[in-house]
């Protein structure tokens, strides 16, 4: 079949709410060239969920860089009496709180895997972050790291959960997933999570209410067969829990991690995984940007908005360095709101500035 009966096939598909089958999809990313792709997405976005972007003001606190999993992609943990590893305590935390800019509707908690943190001391981040910003939405912990936790506390995911949310847990992290395919996961993260134990943990949050986001981390040792498995098993998910809030692409960073010898993956690759995100999740509102992994650019962030994105993440406010500077993303720490606003009008969409569940807050005409 040409391409262009593909590429009608798969707008028709889309103007009629039609589901894009496996092997609609597998066409279109062997056949179709990257401006098509872009099409499809663009009018998959423009059908599905209109003209308005979205984006957060929210911090990002990092707890500690100590980490026993050693994955290969990493290049933000330390071990245990490193000179620059840390573990931040209950105190530094709420301290560190008091200098957070007013306005801010998230807190997004990062660390590492530290076999000396326990249970109380989750629960206390946790508290000191809810007392002092009550009405600020927690992000905390990738199902991977929950799986953990319940492990060494000696309780269940379930009871870890209502626990952890009664001292004011909010919502997971999309961590954890990197790719669906068990080898390439032996490549990447032996130590971490099986794949059915993050599905199994993403489900029981979904079950109490408590909401995640999803991720693919891409442009490694993956073809497109893990590309498009991994994203049709999120949307079999997303089917049956209706709980992730987003859908949320990561291309590999790799400099000073132990996969530093593979090549940078090109935006035009980055590209090609927004669109087709935005084509086969017909369930996922938002396919979001995480300009931290990309860099901050006016024409990138302008351009992706064209590939089916319509959420360009947070400002971020990164106090320390995170996980995608310490891997070599060149982007800032900080994107001020006004700024995004701008990029997106100069687009023709409409911004949004959200809170965590995508309520909107403040719509800029």
């Amino acid at each position: 079949m040409p391409v262009s009966n593909f590429i009608k096939q798969a707008i028709d598909k889309i103007k009629n709410n039609e589901r894009i089958d496996y092997s609609l999809a597998e066409s279109l990313l062997q056949n179709a060239t990257l401006a098509e792709l872009g099409k499809i997405a663009d009018f998959a976005r423009l059908q599905r969920v209109g003209d308005k972007v979205y984006f957060i003001s929210n911090y990002h606190l990092y707890y500690t860089d100590i980490c026993i999993w050693k994955c290969r992609f990493c290049a933000f943990s330390r071990s245990s009496g490193k000179a620059d590893a840390y573990s931040k305590s209950i105190d530094d935390i709420a301290a560190e709180l008091d200098f957070i800019s007013p306005g801010i509707s998230e807190i997004r908690v990062t660390g590492g895997i530290n076999p000396d943190l326990t249970l109380s001391y989750y629960e206390e981040l946790l508290s000191v972050i809810h007392n002092k910003l009550p009405h600020v939405h927690i992000e905390a912990f990738a199902p991977t790291e929950i799986a953990y936790i319940a492990e060494v506390s000696r309780l269940s995911p379930e009871k870890l959960l209502i626990r952890l949310r009664e001292h004011g847990l909010g919502s997971l992290t999309s961590g954890g997933a990197e790719i669906f395919n068990t080898d390439l996961r032996k490549k990447l993260c032996p130590r971490k999570s099986s794949i059915d134990t993050w599905t199994s943990v993403t489900k029981t949050a979904h079950a109490l209410g408590i909401a995640s986001n999803a991720s693919i981390l891409f442009g490694h040792f993956e073809s497109y067969s893990d590309w498009l498995f991994h994203l049709y098993t999120l949307r079999d998910i997303q089917d049956e829990t209706i709980g992730f809030n987003s859908f949320v692409p990561l291309s590999l960073l790799s400099a000073n991690t132990k996969l530093d010898y593979l090549k940078p993956v090109d935006f035009s690759c980055v590209l090609r995984m927004m669109a087709i995100s935005r084509i086969v999740l017909d369930n996922f509102k938002y396919i979001k940007f995480l300009w931290l992994y990309y860099g901050s650019g006016a024409e990138r962030i302008k351009r992706v908005l064209s590939y089916g994105v319509n959420d360009l993440a947070g400002t971020a406010n990164e106090k320390h360095k995170g996980v995608a500077r310490s891997a070599g993303s060149a982007s800032s720490s900080y994107i001020d709101k006004k700024e995004l606003v701008g990029l997106i009008k100069e687009c023709m969409r409409i911004p949004i500035e959200r809170d965590k569940l995508y309520h909107e807050k403040y719509v800029y005409q």
